[in-house]
């Protein structure tokens, strides 16, 4: 069996994996492609991946700064798990929701490259790789994160939030490009 440390860093890849298909995939289209606005005016493919990649580096910069002072951090229980359960729930639905400022349209680029948006991913990628592999066994069972609606949650929960996020806005992603 797994011990958490392990299973962290297994959905983490797993995760990773994910956003390198998903560049992979895009790579051929080409720049000016991933640059169109669908017709409903939302954002283009490459907006979309800007908006997943600041969660992330919001995230883990919380994170960080929530650390840098020792919190008495509470240990996950049962109602981390139902926010998760509600929050992976509300991002598989059709309802739309208004992003946080903190990853909105107004940190949003009108236009950018791949090559630049693969770079950036690849980068936070690495940082949260690193941070989970330094990361204390007394962190392991802690609510550490913070997601803006659903509150609390543990390492394998955010894991799981970036990944429903991730699987809304790729289907939105392949949307902007049909």
């Amino acid at each position: 069996m797994l011990n958490m440390k392990e299973k962290i860093l297994s959905a983490n890849a797993r995760y990773t994996a994910e956003v390198e298909a998903l560049l992979n995939e895009l790579a051929s289209l080409g720049d000016e492609r991933l640059n169109r606005k669908p017709a409903d005016g939302g954002w283009s493919a490459i907006q979309t991946l800007h908006h997943l990649i600041l969660v992330e580096e919001n995230s883990i910069a919380y994170i960080y700064k929530k650390l840098s002072f020792n919190p008495q951090l509470e240990k996950i229980g049962l109602n981390a798990w139902l926010r998760s359960l509600l929050l992976r729930l509300s991002l598989r639905s059709p309802i739309k929701f208004k992003a946080p400022k903190s990853a909105s349209n107004e940190l949003i680029p009108e236009r950018g490259t791949l090559e630049e948006i693969s770079a950036r991913w690849q980068k936070i990628r690495g940082e949260w790789e690193g941070f989970f592999e330094k990361m204390s066994p007394e962190l392991y069972d802690k609510a550490a994160y913070k997601h803006p609606r659903a509150g609390r949650l543990s390492w394998l929960q955010m894991i799981d939030f970036f990944n429903s996020h991730f699987e809304r806005h790729r289907r939105q992603a392949r949307r902007a490009v049909l």
